[in-house]
């Protein structure tokens, strides 16, 4: 590897040492969070910010407290994977009511520790701890252990009936934005918990063919079309009988999100299977009694908004409503809109000052704004509006964090509700390169697309093109975040002229254009991939059509082995990473949503699937996966693979022992270095 894929991987692709999982306690004086030592140190401490001095504290380094580290407990590796967190130490922690007090699971064991400065506590617990959470007062803490729940003081609280208690199941975590399975009550005296049963679903096996001898590893996995996990929710009061909310699970299966409005009152969001219909409903604790407050209704599918559906303080309801023409995602109040087609709602981030504190984009899809939203009216007021992507924190007394990244970097700024403004520090390396990629709507369709030329590019002189893009849904690859330009620049620095594109089916340009996907993957992808090559070509005359290769990893792996399977006359050399090769193997909650289910729409998914189409190769194909991979199976891989052999259609294949869907440890810079080496060969670089 060369200087900047080594420097990469060292720092987890400029990760490490930057601070990250903010949360706001002690109505709003601390701001904790995680951060490393440095832009070289892969290991998380816990610290706190002091808002009235600015003052960093460290409360809680994992170097002190487990010197030795064990291994991470199954169901916590998991879910980092499904959260893609890739750093060490502590993953993540928990505060209780007053936000005063911290939890956190360190390698299976628990400790707790308090914003005064004191050393961490170890908390006895049953077994490997999993999610730790206190409650209101920090007096308890709930966790999960060997699938049960049990709290500290105390002892196992869930039933022992063959379930998971406690925990989100797979498609809650990986695509449903869920990632916890247990609530305190406000008096911290009851749990709301979640029971998973996965006894339905079929079970995926891992083996690590470098070492034989050790025994294969499995999980329950809900694949398209097949049964999805039994999800119930459960109220289990101190002293009394379990309670369970009672709606209808058979309509709408799905819990995206749940927890406690008071003590009297639980709200939780279900949907259905093909996630046509999301229900906003109010639950009484003592009864489990449900009752719907909203619905929000799409005939294609109800695209997730985050930080909706929701109740405002005036008890009105805050759903998702998408302009009529499909050109802006917006807000309704009690189902009357409140923005109109000049705003694209991305998220709705809290309140502040009694006005809702939006992410939005005003101008072009590549720039997000934070925005101040009237409910009442409507009216707008920016709040952070310069070029690039800007976020936000907010905590209930009026202390803002915002986030703003653009091709100078990222800078955190802490603003607290009297005017003064703090910056935590931030340790992670420097970016290596500034890169200002050229950015152009083009075809008919207003398709975003980036170019990225070498540094030091004569004009006139004709570059491959390497078409580097994901191309899938609930993704954005076109944006002004400057991190994902990083490794563009790389590629563009080897010789290549690089183009990524936004075909339709993509996030944040427009419902239409998300929706333009529906029941089709492949088709729309792969035509407006080719469709957007060509206007940049007839734009830009460096940009050497005749030798054009495509990259991508996940979907984009998809895209990759696709385009040269189908369209062997644009595209001359792929590397496919992670490919998701035929999507009646992938998730029920991905998958359904798009595509509807494949007993009832099998042409779908037949078209959709790259094995048929292995007879066709006649590029050269790189088809990379990893054998841990837990998201995309590596089966996916090795099936088009087999397909390929069994046709007499020479490829490459590079399966990666022990590397999973994040390709984390250096594992992505190797395999960049691998590709580099293949489209030098096949595109006569």
């Amino acid at each position: 590897m060369d200087d900047f894929l080594r420097q990469s991987a060292a720092t987890a692709r400029f990760t490490l040492g930057s601070p990250r999982a903010f949360s706001f306690g002690d109505f709003g004086r601390l701001l904790w969070f995680l951060r490393s030592t440095g832009p070289t140190d892969a290991v998380d401490s816990l610290w706190v910010l002091d808002t009235a001095t600015g003052t960093e504290t460290l409360l809680a380094d994992p170097r002190t407290l487990s010197p030795d580290p064990g291994e991470l407990p199954v169901a916590e590796r998991r879910l980092r994977e499904r959260t893609r967190l890739v750093a060490a130490g502590i993953g993540t922690y928990a505060l209780s009511g007053d936000g005063r007090r911290a939890v956190f699971p360190l390698y299976g064991r628990l400790y707790e520790v308090t914003c005064d400065d004191t050393a961490p506590a170890p908390v006895p617990s049953a077994g490997p701890v999993f999610d730790p959470r206190p409650n209101a007062d920090g007096s308890r803490i709930a966790y999960v252990t060997g699938d049960a729940l049990y709290t500290a003081p105390g002892g196992r609280v869930s039933p022992d009936d063959g379930a998971r208690w406690g925990v989100a199941e797979f498609a809650a975590a990986e695509e449903l934005d869920r990632a916890r399975g247990h609530w305190w009550s406000p008096d911290g005296l009851a749990l709301l918990a979640a029971r998973v049963d996965e006894g339905a679903l079929q079970r995926r096996w891992f083996a690590d063919p470098a070492h034989p001898e050790l025994p294969a590893e499995d999980f329950a996995y809900p694949e398209a079309g097949g049964p999805n996990a039994d999800v119930q929710l459960w109220v289990l009061p101190a002293g009394g009988d379990p309670v369970r909310l009672d709606w209808d699970a058979d309509a709408y299966p799905y819990v995206s999100d749940a927890g406690w409005e008071s003590q009297e009152e639980i709200l939780l969001t279900v949907q259905d299977r093909l996630q046509q219909n999301v229900l906003l409903l109010t639950a009484d604790p003592a009864t489990g009694r449900t009752r719907e407050l909203s619905r929000t209704t799409h005939p294609l599918w109800v695209d997730p908004l985050p930080g909706t559906p929701a109740r405002l303080p005036d008890g009105r309801v805050l759903t998702s409503a998408d302009v009529a023409d499909g050109t802006a995602r917006g807000l309704a109040v009690d189902g009357k809109p409140l923005t109109g087609g000049g705003v694209q709602i991305r998220a709705v981030a809290g309140t502040h000052h009694d006005r809702l504190l939006v992410e939005a984009s005003l101008r072009d899809p590549s720039e997000q704004q934070v925005l101040l939203l009237d409910p009442a009216t409507g009216a707008i007021t920016p709040l952070a509006d310069g070029p690039g992507v800007h976020t936000v924190t907010a905590s209930a007394a009026g202390n803002l964090l915002l986030t703003s990244a653009d091709a100078d970097g990222v800078r955190r700024t802490l603003q607290t509700a009297d005017g003064r403004r703090f910056t935590p520090r931030d340790l992670a390396a420097p970016l290596p390169h500034r890169v200002t990629p050229v950015l152009e709507r083009v075809t008919e369709l207003g398709i975003p697309t980036a170019l990225v030329l070498p540094r030091h590019h004569v004009p006139g002189r004709r570059l491959p093109v390497l078409m580097d893009s994901y191309g899938g849904p609930g993704a954005q690859d076109v944006c002004a975040e400057p991190r994902r330009w990083q490794y563009r620049q790389w590629w563009a620095d080897q010789g290549f002229a690089v183009v990524t594109v936004d075909n339709r089916g993509t996030a944040n340009v427009s419902p239409a254009h998300t929706h333009a996907m529906y029941r089709g993957f492949s088709e729309v992808t792969l035509d407006d991939q080719v469709a957007a090559l060509r206007a940049l070509g007839s734009r830009h005359g460096d940009l050497d059509l005749g030798r054009v290769g495509v990259r991508g990893w996940s979907y984009g792996g998809y895209l990759s082995a696709m385009a040269v399977l189908r369209r062997p006359d644009v595209f001359h050399a792929a590397a496919a990473g992670a490919a998701p090769t035929d999507f009646r193997h992938y998730d029920t909650a991905y998958t359904e949503r798009y595509l509807g289910l494949p007993q009832d729409h099998p042409e779908v998914y037949e078209r959709d699937s790259l094995i048929p189409d292995a007879p066709r190769l006649t590029r050269p194909l790189l088809l990379v996966t990893g054998l841990a991979d837990d998201n995309v199976h590596p089966s996916h891989t090795l099936r088009l693979s087999q397909a390929l052999t069994d046709a007499g259609r020479p490829h490459q294949l590079l399966a990666l022992p022990g590397v999973t869907h994040m390709t984390p440890g250096g594992a992505r810079e190797k395999i960049m270095a691998l590709e580099l080496e293949f489209f030098r060969r096949e595109l006569a670089l």
